[in-house]
């Protein structure tokens, strides 16, 4: 049993910090870091933010906002907080190709394989089950996996496993960003990692320039409302036309700003089988997605992260892909024949890529 579990200097508690680390890694996870949960440095980002409206109808980003900058109040007396990421690129088809390729899909790499959700919180809950029965505590913790109000880049960049970038993303000098993040909030004072503050940006804003909808007003200042990943995944409505244009093939997500970072060429494939590419999502024909039914796209999208979004929406953004795609007597059949069958906001969508490839045949 660990006696003063509020001494942070404790060896047996410098014990327990050390096999956490190792329990993470056994579990998968790339790297694992110990903060306090102090955020109050975030908080005028987060209000502005809000203030301006950058998030969009994503509403559930103004509640709960107490939580979000107070995390000893969303899991009661939290003192630390177990910061985990986990690698989930997997070696696929080289991703500037298919965006270069207008009648290819364009799939967010972190969609192609399972929905990391679950998987994580699984396996973090198990490390917390053993860190409980280690110590023989009676402890106060919860695992988290983007599913509360946590600022979790936050947390994670206090913890030491990178900074957050200019393009709003967790940046690690020897992995880059493609990982998801998890974190453990505990009542149990383990030792804080040392951490010294640094941004590795510099003068770099490749990831600020790429933007195909300039949804970057500034460094670490994203409107998501142009945001790509934002409107093809969280809005339900009909997008804008001025950015339908600037979506190009991309169908759910985008990752051009991490495609261009420099620190991505140092990011290693992930050893994590579950998030390899499921029904080659990584390399198919928007036509191909396009022709899901909608009992397909529930069979496909099974355990995924895109069907989240359900069937209306995924058929928008293909419409919308394919209003983009270069000329096709065979696109344009295929477009006209869901009309019949498709809903009001699908066929909004549909009507305004068959009046593109109207302009393109001339």
């Amino acid at each position: 049993m660990i006696a003063g579990m509020n001494t942070s200097n404790n060896t047996q508690l410098d014990t327990l910090a050390d096999l956490i680390k190792e329990w993470g890694i056994e579990q998968g996870f790339a790297q694992v870091g110990i903060s306090d949960v102090d955020v109050s440095t975030h908080k005028a980002y987060l209000q502005t933010w809000l203030e301006k409206n950058h998030h969009g109808e994503m509403s559930y980003m103004q509640r709960n906002q107490a939580l979000r900058n107070y995390p000893e109040q969303l899991q009661v007396g939290a003192l630390r907080s177990i910061s985990f990421r986990m690698e989930y690129r997997h070696n696929n088809a080289d991703m500037e190709s298919i965006l270069n390729q207008s009648d290819k899909a364009y799939i967010s790499r972190y969609a192609l394989g399972r929905d990391y959700h679950k998987l994580i919180r699984k396996r973090l809950a198990n490390i917390a089950q053993r860190i409980s029965e280690h110590s023989q505590l009676n402890l106060n913790q919860r695992a988290f996996v983007d599913s509360a109000p946590v600022l979790e880049r936050a947390l994670a960049e206090k913890s030491g496993l990178g900074w957050i970038g200019k393009n709003t993303m967790l940046i690690n000098p020897k992995a880059g960003s493609w990982f998801f993040l998890g974190e453990i909030l505990t009542d149990l004072a383990l030792p804080i990692d040392p951490v010294e503050p640094s941004v590795h940006c510099g003068s770099c804003t490749a990831c600020l320039d790429i933007c195909p909808t300039n949804a970057f007003i500034g460094a670490n200042q994203l409107d998501a409302r142009k945001c790509i990943s934002y409107l093809t995944i969280e809005y339900k409505g009909s997008i804008p036309l001025e950015l339908r244009p600037l979506m190009g093939n991309r169908i759910y997500g985008c990752d051009d700003c991490q495609i261009v970072c420099p620190w991505n060429k140092f990011s290693p494939d992930s050893n994590i089988n579950d998030f390899k590419v499921r029904h080659a999502l990584d390399d198919t024909s928007l036509l191909t997605l396009f022709n899901w039914s909608e009992t397909q796209f529930l069979k496909n999208t099974e355990g995924s992260p895109i069907r989240r979004i359900g069937y209306e929406q995924w058929q928008r953004n293909i419409a919308v892909a394919l209003g983009n795609a270069r000329f096709s007597a065979d696109i344009v059949e295929h477009l006209e024949n869901k009309l019949s069958i498709s809903s009001e906001l699908v066929n909004e969508h549909i009507l305004w890529a068959l009046s593109q490839h109207a302009k393109s045949s001339y």
